[in-house]
């Protein structure tokens, strides 16, 4: 994938450090026994992935490429 900026946006960054702390949250509540602090990470982890989608629906994300389908030639007949 030389040559693209697959992951190289405001929306996947702010999704992956939120979604990063998370797991940080959860895995120390995780060593201290505490099933509350736990499942608080586990939110916040997936609260990444929420805010992740909804910047890339504003604009922030990496846009969709169309592709032509194999096996179709661009031409016209006339």
């Amino acid at each position: 994938m030389a040559g693209t900026s697959h992951g190289h946006t405001p929306a996947a960054w702010t999704g992956v450090i939120i979604a990063f702390i998370g797991f940080c949250v959860s895995g120390a509540f995780m060593v201290m026994a505490n099933p509350l602090g736990f499942w608080a990470g586990m939110v916040i982890i997936a609260a990444g992935g929420v805010v992740g989608m909804v910047m890339r629906a504003a604009g922030l994300g990496q846009v969709k490429r169309q592709r032509q389908p194999q096996g179709q030639l661009a031409h016209s007949e006339g």
